[in-house]
């Protein structure tokens, strides 16, 4: 069984994100990953600029980072895989669905796969959608295309970032 943890720094914590934790663990399903504890935090470009610059030595804010951790732990009967860390800016995230006229939702999505993938420990060198990781993450997203994260807080005018 597959769970997933989603925290925010910077930022409260969105009202839709136990749907994070729905949509990553379909992910996880789609690439038959099985035992896994993911974390996810939430933030804006403040903290995503102080990470970034801290491990990448980019002092400039990005979309997403993942961090991996690759470990494997006993808790009771059971093995669970500890992959790492997913961090995502929702200020990076909201430019990049404008720049490219996609829905929010769609984008943050796409970056859910995008950093799951990363820490199964895939990559790419570009962002040229030849790229296996990358033809790989847009299949995804197409399999799972009637998942969204932000359905039950659509009604509810919550899906702002």
């Amino acid at each position: 069984m597959n769970r997933v943890f989603v925290n925010a720094q910077e930022i409260p914590l969105p009202v839709w994100s136990a749907s994070i934790c729905e949509y990553a663990v379909k992910v996880l399903n789609e690439i038959k990953r099985d035992n896994w504890e993911l974390s996810v935090l939430l933030c804006g470009d403040k903290t995503i600029t102080e990470l970034n610059a801290r491990y990448r030595d980019k002092p400039e804010a990005t979309d997403i980072l993942s961090f991996r951790l690759g470990e494997t732990i006993e808790d009771g009967d059971a093995s669970v895989y500890l992959p790492g860390d997913i961090v995502i800016s929702l200020d990076t995230l909201r430019e990049n669905a404008q720049y490219f006229q996609i829905p929010q939702d769609e984008e943050l999505r796409r970056l859910l796969i995008h950093g799951i993938l990363h820490l199964d420990g895939m990559d790419h060198g570009t962002n040229d959608k030849t790229e296996p990781m990358l033809i790989l993450q847009e299949e995804i997203l197409n399999s799972l295309k009637g998942e969204h994260i932000f359905a039950g807080a659509e009604e509810k005018n919550e899906t702002s970032l």
